[in-house]
Formats: C-alpha cells, sequence, structure tokens
C-alpha cells in the first residue's frame, strides 16, 4: 500500500473502477477526520501559540469577542463551522485558516 492508508486505497480503487459521483461523494465523506469538541484549554492554547489577542483571535474566526471568550471560558462550545476553524488552526496553527 506503499504507506497509504486503507481509505486512500478504497478511493482510489472506486476511481478506477469509474463510481458514480454519488457514491464517490459519500465514500469520500467518510474519509473526512471526524471534528472533536476542544476544550476551553485547547482553544486557549491556539491564541496562545499564536501570540494574538482575544480580539484578534475573535476576527480570524469571523465572531465577537465575546463569543470567542465565552469559548475559552467554557461557557459555551463551539460548533459546526467554528468548531471546524478552532479544530483546523489547533491541528495546524492560525495561518491554516488565515487566508
Amino acid at each position: 500500500m506503499d504507506g497509504k492508508s486503507i481509505m486512500d486505497v478504497v478511493l482510489e480503487s472506486a476511481k478506477d473502477l469509474k463510481f458514480d459521483k454519488v457514491t464517490m461523494h459519500e465514500l469520500e465523506a467518510l474519509s473526512l477526520p471526524e471534528v472533536k469538541p476542544l476544550t476551553p484549554k485547547q482553544i486557549k492554547s491556539i491564541r496562545d501559540k499564536a501570540k494574538v489577542s482575544q480580539n484578534v483571535m475573535a476576527k480570524f474566526l469571523n465572531v465577537s469577542p465575546s463569543t470567542y471568550q465565552k469559548w475559552e471560558r467554557g461557557e459555551v462550545v463551539p460548533r459546526g463551522g467554528n468548531l471546524k476553524l478552532l479544530t483546523l488552526a489547533y491541528r495546524h496553527g492560525l495561518k491554516a485558516i488565515a487566508a
């Protein structure tokens, strides 16, 4: 398998077999990493590593500073697109979402 994951091999095989687009989309969706909730400590660590203020972090995420502060304090749990952005920043650094 040359260091490829099982899912990579499955996707390659499905492409070679010319699976229909709907099936390919379903298979590709299965290969997406699971987005698990981040703890307030993990959320704060993103900002600490990037050495930015809460206000700047909120701008990166396109949320209000008060919303971001609530995430860091654990008063509100980020979900959906916000959680995805935070997870990307947690895994790859703030530059991963700075575009």
